[in-house]
């Protein structure tokens, strides 16, 4: 009999790399910059769709709620009719990475209450963890449709947080929030999250680049401690770190 398991709390884990998926893929709408485009990190890819890098302000607690038949955690989805073939091929490629190194199982929707609304909006966005209903996850068709972008905001949807906002960041990022855009310096608030026991993750598909929200997008946001040299902030798909971590939350008897 189908079981509802229910994880409480804000997670800022989060990693990249692990689907056997080499590089971004290239984004499906036609579009003059597509060669370039498709060598774009994820970070790049969100802040050149969202300008900003616009992102919801976090929410101190979450809920994360799935029903686990079978040790397998089910998420029913609903994808809008607006894209085309080639971009509704690669937003479902992202979505079913999940089921091939975790126990998570995006489904389409028949009559759940709760479910996932993917949609062309303003950007590529969503809320981080279950917030009931019709849930939003915006994949903008104008810079959004990228393998690592899907999976980037499904893992806000499944409740990871950004990796710099870890609450254990300071001993491997230094925010110098006065190079920081000011009204979007929230961005880089510390979380007290539930870290799995899990490294912190250079290259989580959730961590922001080096200069991220910088106000002349020359001097960084962000720097390594303690080597300012190691890279961070360049991932093109989840990490082995993001499979780990998901499969720590959810994929546990």
């Amino acid at each position: 009999m189908a079981t509802m398991k229910c994880i409480l709390g804000l997670l800022a884990l989060l990693a990249v790399s692990a689907w056997t998926e080499a590089g971004v893929v290239k984004k499906a709408s036609s579009d003059k910059n597509d060669e370039a485009e498709e060598d774009l990190t994820v970070t790049e890819q969100l802040e050149k769709a969202n300008n900003k890098l616009r992102t919801l302000t976090p929410v101190s607690a979450m809920v994360v709620c799935g029903l686990k038949p079978h040790g397998k955690v089910y998420i029913p989805y609903v994808i809008a009719n607006h894209y085309s073939s080639q971009e509704l091929d690669l937003i479902k490629r992202g979505i079913n990475s999940f089921s091939y190194s975790t126990c998570i199982r995006f489904f389409p929707r028949t009559n759940q209450r709760d479910y996932l609304h993917i949609q062309s909006l303003d950007g590529c966005y969503s809320y981080v963890g279950r917030q009931g209903n019709d849930q939003t996850v915006s994949l903008s068709r104008q810079g959004c449709i990228y393998y690592g972008t899907v999976q980037h905001e499904l893992l806000h949807a499944l409740g990871f947080n950004h990796e710099q906002c870890r609450s254990d960041r300071d001993q491997h990022i230094r925010v110098l929030l006065q190079n920081v855009i000011k009204d979007q310096q929230y961005n880089f608030n510390k979380i007290n999250t539930l870290n799995q026991g899990t490294p912190y993750d250079y290259d989580s598909v959730m961590h922001y680049g080096r200069l991220a929200f910088s106000k002349d997008n020359y001097n960084p946001t962000m720097v390594a401690v303690p080597n300012p040299n190691s890279v961070f902030g360049t991932a093109r798909q989840m990490s082995q770190n993001d499979i780990n971590r998901i499969n720590l939350l959810y994929c546990r008897n």
